[in-house]
């Protein structure tokens, strides 16, 4: 073989050995780019699966109530806010809860308890029904007496679907509970909850009731999965108060989410009813 034909050989070689090197930096580049696209929708599923869990609470058909995934009520009103008559500007949100340990459900099994809830918009009164939700209606009544609810935001508000007034958490909808949860009870089979009814809200967690609960203010139908939500009252005063909130909207007009006329608890004063 001539020195040609060597010099020929040995660039045959090194050509091929250069494509070779070509192509792994092209695969390279692609499984690089491959590799970001794929992060990138990744990130794009976990920011909505987020915000999902944050407007829904995974427990919604039109919006169930959920402890754990509402919008939030701002700790001072906007100046967007609705006016409504008989409405006073409401407190501050507080920055903080008060924990506490679960009641003995036996300080109200049996009993019937008045609960006045008085709010920066007048007074809504309350009557609790301990025979039928003894767990319930301990905890409650025991929130009430310990002030837990004083200045407690009412962040929730749906008007398409269910018509519920949500209220409960003194951090409007983030707080994380009173320190305990406890179980369903007294939940309609058919999932019907006429106007007037008090129950609880709770995750998808069926053990997860705790200080959030709901004012029905139109009949409504709520999901029976995880088995429904516990029924431990009902409002005999002030659904007016309630029905104004509900006809001045959800702020942003929105049909879920913090109501567009700011409304607070102020306190709770409960008694028993005796025989």
């Amino acid at each position: 073989m001539t020195k040609e034909q060597e010099r020929a050989r040995a660039h045959r070689r090194q050509e091929k050995l250069d494509a070779r090197a070509a192509q792994r930096e092209r695969d390279a580049a692609r499984n690089r780019q491959v590799a970001v696209v794929v992060a990138a929708v990744l990130v794009v599923v976990v920011a909505f699966v987020i915000l999902a869990t944050k407007l829904g609470g995974g427990s919604t058909p039109a919006a169930a109530p959920s402890a754990s995934s509402t919008p939030s009520a701002s700790s001072t009103p906007s100046a967007s806010t609705a006016a409504v008559a008989g409405c006073t500007a409401p407190p501050a949100t507080p920055t903080a809860v008060k924990t506490q340990g679960l009641p003995d459900k036996a300080t109200a099994a049996g009993k019937t308890f008045t609960a006045v809830v008085t709010t920066n918009c007048g007074d809504i009164t309350l009557t609790l029904d301990g025979a039928k939700a003894p767990q319930t209606v301990a905890s409650f009544v025991a929130l009430s007496r310990s002030s837990y609810f004083n200045d407690a935001p009412c962040h929730r508000l749906t008007t398409q679907g269910i018509f519920v007034l949500q209220c409960g958490d003194p951090l409007g909808g983030t707080g994380t509970g009173p320190g305990y949860t406890y179980g369903i009870e007294n939940a309609p089979k058919d999932g019907s909850y006429p106007k007037g009814t008090l129950a609880m809200a709770r995750t998808d967690d069926p053990n997860s009731n705790a200080d959030q609960f709901f004012i029905v203010y139109k009949d409504s139908s709520l999901p029976t999965a995880g088995g429904g939500y516990s029924i431990f009252g009902t409002v005999t005063g002030g659904m007016d108060i309630v029905e104004k909130i509900a006809a001045a909207g959800v702020s942003g007009g929105a049909t879920d989410g913090a109501p567009a006329a700011p409304i607070s608890i102020l306190k709770v004063a409960v008694t028993e009813k005796k025989a």
